[in-house]
């Protein structure tokens, strides 16, 4: 999700919007002390030696120093940006710790798991901790961190993953002195500052807590380092990892486009807010593939052929300009309720369709206007999401607003009935949403006032301050009245609490475009089906399915959900053939002109059933065209300069 910083030092004004919610959230539990705002007495240090990482074993040695007596470990819970209580603590194995050469008894809070308990003997100035992060195998875990982090090649540490620290205080007051051992010859990327190097054993300088876990670093054998901002006062570099020396090679081209996308973010808020930014990129078929935003650096996971694949690299273009957006909107400007004092305060997550949706917005705007997309390419991004969301039928009884309230169910929900359940729809339709919001602003002031405006106005202070400042709806309500007055509260509102069976959004209209569909798929559609080797007929018999057959979702209320279909069934045969995807298109566009049902043979674990779906309107992709009124769109995406 972007750049996962934590500042070194927070002023008074910003700890003053937080207090309320920490004091609040620490009761949650009376047995775990209320983090303080005050320095923890010594210094932690870190030991992670991963020579071991191509065989998935990260071996950890960390001591805390102590006071005799009663004592609480926490193992990082909530890990900014995932927005879930997700810390990967069931890949830690082998925990012993010791004092004075001595093993100590420890045990687990029975009401959360992430606590251990322990008494410090007396005389006991310090703790060692020796333990194993397992990383998981290709294919197993679930998102960020708990997923596969290593191969034989290279290597992801979200620190997070390899670190407690004691109860009590806020992590910023917490600090840490880190050691990494890399395997022999392999290089790395981090947003930590290097002290010293010795061979292939990495001093780096002490920070806080929060620093720490908000700086991973990658390495491997085959690494590449390019600067994206050349000239510049303040250094962007690209940092690669990758499991085969061609895959992490830019285009010239491509370089220029990461360029750009520097540029133009920097043009859009009119101030940074990192003193260096490391982009941290991984591609990898056998690690997780996903982003998660840190402050001066992203941790951006895709595939190996991201770089030389057309389609994956139109498809994943947007990954990075989204984490590096994070940087300005999540990681200095953040929700109030998703700023905590430490890694084991609950979030919450109410305010994730500014958080998350706005990101997402202007992360498509930036790859636009950096040359990753082209306007056609932008207009089919949006043209697929306006039809998803068009089609989400769990609108009818959850409102947008519910799956940013839920989003730690939503994160790790399953992947069937998605139109149904809805998942993180506050990222496609928030979108949407800020883009009705930015074509209003520009209907109301006549092309004088834009969200740009917005960006500028709420994100373009403190040039180089890294110092996280809140905000409330009413601030972000606020900030867009400045830009142009209007009644924001209601509008927004009237968008995010709605049930119902419409789209609530209305940019694309106003935008002067309007969605269509066609038998033919939009340039965006036909890369999706060829990268995930699957189809999608949401919008014509009611399903999507894989290459294999297997019913990925089915479409609530649609035609093949009437006919029985349910996902995670199987479909065998089409119409009497074995069953292809081109088969599966070939019978939806043939029973466009004629009366005949589509028969499909499905198997439901060792059952086989024949299932006649009747439908005859042929196969329909969304498409965006021009309708009345100006071209937003186009204005929007136009590069500035």
């Amino acid at each position: 999700m972007k750049t996962c910083s934590f500042r070194s030092s927070l002023i008074a004004a910003a700890v003053v919007a937080a207090l309320s919610l920490s004091a609040s959230v620490a009761a949650q539990d009376a047995s775990i002390p209320a983090p303080r705002d005050q320095p923890y007495a010594g210094m932690l240090t870190v030991n992670v030696d991963l020579t071991d990482a191509p065989h998935r074993v990260f071996r950890v040695h960390e001591t805390i120093p102590v006071k005799p007596g009663a004592f609480k470990l926490f193992y990082p819970q909530w890990i900014p940006g995932e927005h879930a209580p997700s810390g990967p603590i069931e890949n830690i194995a082998g925990l012993i710790i010791t004092a004075n050469g001595k093993q100590l008894a420890w045990r687990r809070d029975l009401r959360d798991m992430y606590t251990l308990n322990l008494d410090v003997p007396a005389g006991v100035s310090q703790l060692d901790l020796q333990f194993q992060f397992l990383a998981p195998a290709p294919g197993h875990g679930s998102l960020f961190g708990a997923s596969a982090s290593s191969t034989p090649n290279l290597v992801d540490v979200e620190f997070n993953q390899v670190a407690f620290y004691p109860a009590g205080y806020y992590t910023r007051q917490i600090h840490i002195q880190p050691t990494v051992q890399l395997p022999q010859g392999w290089k790395f990327g981090t947003a930590l500052q290097l002290e010293s190097q010795s061979g292939n054993v990495l001093h780096f300088k002490p920070v806080t807590f929060n620093n720490f876990v908000d700086s991973p670093l990658i390495a491997g054998q085959h690494f590449n380092r390019v600067n994206l901002a050349p000239g510049a006062k303040v250094p962007v570099h690209l940092n690669v990892v990758g499991d085969q020396a061609d895959d992490i090679k830019l285009t010239d081209k491509q370089l220029k486009q990461q360029r750009a996308v520097v540029r133009q973010t920097n043009l859009l808020f009119g101030a940074h807010h990192y003193d260096h930014y490391d982009f941290l990129l991984t591609l990898s078929d056998h690690t997780g593939h996903f982003g998660l935003e840190h402050h001066q650096s992203s941790d951006d996971r895709l595939p190996a052929n991201f770089f030389t694949d057309n389609d994956m690299h139109m498809l994943a273009a947007s990954l990075m300009p989204h984490e590096f957006v994070h940087s300005w909107n999540g990681k200095f400007r953040r929700p109030a309720d998703l700023w905590t004092p430490n890694f084991n305060v609950k979030e919450q997550d109410d305010l994730l369709w500014v958080y998350e949706g706005l990101t997402d917005y202007w992360c498509s705007v930036l790859t636009a206007r950096a040359g990753l997309w082209s306007p056609a390419q932008y207009r089919d991004a949006m043209a697929v999401m306006d039809a998803a969301m068009s089609y989400r039928s769990g609108r009818a009884w959850r409102s947008l607003q519910d799956t940013a309230d839920a989003a730690p169910l939503t994160y790790f929900g399953g992947s069937g009935w998605i139109n149904w359940r809805r998942g993180t729809d506050f990222y496609p339709e928030g979108q949407l949403l800020w883009l009705d919001v930015d074509t209003k602003i520009r209907e109301l002031s006549g092309g004088k006032h834009s969200l740009d405006d917005f960006a500028h106005a709420f994100y373009g202070m403190d040039n180089g301050s890294y110092v996280t400042k809140t905000y409330t709806f009413d601030d972000v309500v606020n900030t867009l009245n400045k830009v142009q007055p209007y009644d924001w509260a209601k509008f927004l509102h009237a968008r995010l609490d709605y049930t119902g069976p419409n789209l609530p959004e209305h940019g694309i209209a106003r935008a002067g475009w309007k969605l269509v569909y066609t038998a033919k798929p939009n340039a965006m559609t036909k890369a999706m089906e060829s990268v995930r080797h699957s189809v999608d007929m949401a919008y014509s018999i009611g399903l999507s399915a894989s290459r294999s057959g297997r019913i990925n979702d089915v479409q609530w209320n649609g035609p093949a959900f009437k006919a029985g279909l349910v996902p995670g069934l199987t479909i065998v045969a089409v119409n009497g053939k074995s069953y292809s995807l081109s088969a599966l298109k070939d019978a939806v566009t043939a029973a466009k002109t004629n009366q005949a049902p589509i028969a499909l043979l499905v198997k439901n674990i060792d059952v086989y059933t024949t299932v006649n779906v009747d439908y005859h309107k042929g196969l329909r992709y969304p498409h965006l065209v021009r309708a009345s009124g100006k071209d937003l769109i186009g204005a929007i995406v136009a590069p500035r300069k």
